[in-house]
């Protein structure tokens, strides 16, 4: 897939705020600071469609961006920082939950995991929630290019060691870098799958 065209379409504190439309929407979710807004932006060719920043937990509410004129990209609130209050956190998770409980056109989560960090409870129980609920999703590991191949060989195992303990088959994954762009033709050309299997679903209804 290539991208031509991005833009920001709305911000929703709600998830009935979001944009009634039938068009396939693909979340973007992890931890804060796990790299979301930098990945993209990467895979829309855009410096700064999603905000960027230092500080974590900056995305607090459900950001689509409408991508090709075909399908929404949207940015969703991190979870997991710590310096947010506890209230703060407990409202964010229930406008998470509440978004992949409610959005039917809801295709694929991206779940972003940090490669440079040990298999973290907070990543391992919402994948097991999605899992649970039967909800799609693939993992992207990001910033691969902090680390070298040896390093990052060892961590992708030991993850997926982890992740066996639970699931009975791993799912779907992909290594990005924002930097390096690693990854970007993997994951549209993936998305390009996903819209393709649920525009087939349509046309046999």
């Amino acid at each position: 897939m290539r991208v031509t065209t991005s833009e920001f379409v709305v911000s929703s504190a709600k998830v009935e705020q979001c944009p009634k439309t039938e068009k396939p929407e693909f979340a973007f979710i992890g931890r804060s600071n796990v790299g979301k807004s930098s990945l993209t932006n990467m895979l829309c060719d855009r410096k700064s469609m999603a905000k960027t920043s230092g500080a974590p937990g900056k995305t607090r509410l459900i950001n689509h961006f409408i991508v090709n004129d075909a399908w929404y990209l949207v940015d969703l609130p991190g979870f997991g920082y710590a310096k947010v209050s506890k209230k703060d956190r407990a409202s964010f998770m229930k406008l998470i939950y509440n978004y992949f409980e409610q959005r039917e056109n809801m295709v694929n989560a991206f779940v972003l995991v940090d490669c440079r960090v040990e298999p973290q409870k907070i990543d391992l129980d919402f994948m097991e929630w999605l899992g649970t609920k039967g909800i799609p999703f693939t993992v992207i590991f990001t910033k691969i290019d902090k680390m070298n191949s040896a390093e990052l060989g060892k961590n992708l195992e030991r993850y997926k060691k982890k992740m066996l303990e639970t699931w009975e088959e791993l799912p779907k994954f992909f290594l990005s870098s924002a930097t390096s762009r690693h990854g970007k033709d993997e994951i549209l050309n993936y998305i390009d799958y996903c819209i393709g299997v649920y525009e087939e679903s349509f046309s046999d209804t």
